[in-house]
């Protein structure tokens, strides 16, 4: 049990002792009121620490889901960004692509105008002095089979001009082709291109109004996380102004045993205290297993390594809880994590403790005895299911209960 809640439990103890089993003298009686007083301002201050808290955690909770939502946003943002430089990659490549195919049309084109104009001046110097060349080459064949090599090459040239020229158009036509495409496609990437730039600039006008939020809620959660800690010193000097004026109240109550011991002995009759045990060892509150021994564990709730101060004894949900020995009631009720809590004092600074339970069966100052009904078990406070959580307790100390239970 941390320091603050130990010391929460024995100032709730000392409180129920002062409240219900001490004479009350008129000055005793001015400062148990002074302490019911205190009492009041710290469970007040208690109350606001538990709103604060709870404000932090949901500060805490925002301010997380908002950075969760800021790095979602700016991973979009990457990713984004990463397809367009895939684009610009593809639109460059693209772009060097449309430079070879335009030099490798110019070449083209080039060759075709130049076999279109040698065409042309042949087909002009036949219309204007006929078609001297050929024929001049045909009649000056000296034999008749000379005459057919001659006009078959003749036809050779001419067909080897007009393919040519048939292939460079085709070729152009190719080329135009092919860059008619890589322009589309140049067009389509660029389009692309603009759509993820506007993307990328929405989705970063998003980020900007999310770190902002995140900024405010981190300012806030510092706020929340300043007013608690102010709360904790301020329930912190309640707490020991409480246990200042306990004290005192101790040292009356010491005084007061005193002279009851003198009273006593002078034949008075003495004030009757608590039920004392009848030997050092106890009955088995509930019958079952123990599902996590006296000592240091992981928590089930919290997952932190912290101190167990009793032992749980799993038993079915209500299930009648009996009295480890007899005694004096000295708490019933609510008590933090531990739910519905049950303390009997048993004299001698022996205590015994049941948390978690779903029905208490007796009051504060109720004497009971060894075995009687006290509760129920239940899953109350901080518990994972139905079970007993079982303490002993030596002048407020915990022990290993397994060693006092026969």
């Amino acid at each position: 049990m941390p320091w603050a809640q130990w010391r929460g439990f024995r100032i709730l103890v000392v409180l129920v002792l002062v409240f219900f089993f001490a004479p009350q003298s008129g000055s005793a009686s001015r400062l148990t009121e002074r302490i019911r007083e205190q009492q009041q301002r710290v469970e007040r201050h208690q109350r606001q620490l538990e709103q604060g808290r709870a404000a932090l955690r949901l500060a805490k909770l925002r301010e997380g889901d908002l950075s969760r939502q800021l790095a979602e946003t700016n991973h979009a943002i990457g990713g984004v960004s990463a397809r367009l430089d895939d684009l610009s990659a593809q639109v460059h490549v693209n772009q060097r692509r449309l430079a070879w195919n335009q030099v490798q049309l110019q070449a083209a084109q080039a060759t075709l105008r130049r076999h279109n104009d040698a065409y042309r001046k042949r087909l002009v110097q036949i219309y204007e002095h006929g078609d001297t060349g050929y024929l001049s080459v045909l009649l000056g064949a000296t034999s008749f089979s000379e005459f057919v090599e001659r006009y078959h090459d003749l036809q050779l040239v001419v067909r080897t001009d007009q393919k040519a020229i048939a292939e460079r158009k085709a070729a152009e036509k190719t080329v135009r082709a092919v860059q008619a495409q890589l322009e589309g496609t140049q067009l389509e990437l660029e389009g692309l291109a603009r759509q993820q730039e506007q993307a990328r600039m929405q989705l970063q006008g998003l980020a900007d109004e999310r770190g902002q939020l995140v900024a405010v809620a981190a300012e806030k959660r510092q706020q929340v996380a300043q007013e608690v800690s102010q709360l904790e010193e301020i329930s912190a000097a309640d707490e020991a102004n409480l246990e200042a004026l306990i004290v005192e109240r101790q040292q009356e109550l010491a005084a007061e045993r005193a002279a009851a011991e003198r009273a006593r002995r002078a034949g008075q009759p003495a004030p009757q205290g608590p039920a004392t045990a009848s030997s050092g060892y106890f009955q088995w509150p509930v019958s079952g297993p123990i599902t996590s021994p006296f000592g240091w564990r992981i928590h089930p709730i919290s997952g932190l390594r912290r101190f167990h101060e009793g032992i749980d004894i799993a038993a079915s949900m209500g299930t009648t809880i009996a009295a480890a020995e007899a005694g004096r009631v000295i708490y019933a009720g609510w008590y933090d994590g531990y739910g519905n809590y049950i303390s009997i004092d048993h004299g001698g600074g022996v205590s015994t403790g049941y948390g978690h339970c779903s029905r208490i069966f007796v009051a504060v100052g109720q004497d009971v005895a060894r075995g009687q009904a006290i509760g129920a078990v239940g899953s109350t406070g901080n518990s994972t299911g139905p079970h007993l959580h079982f303490e002993v307790r030596i002048n407020g100390k915990p022990i290993d209960p397994l060693t006092r239970l026969r």
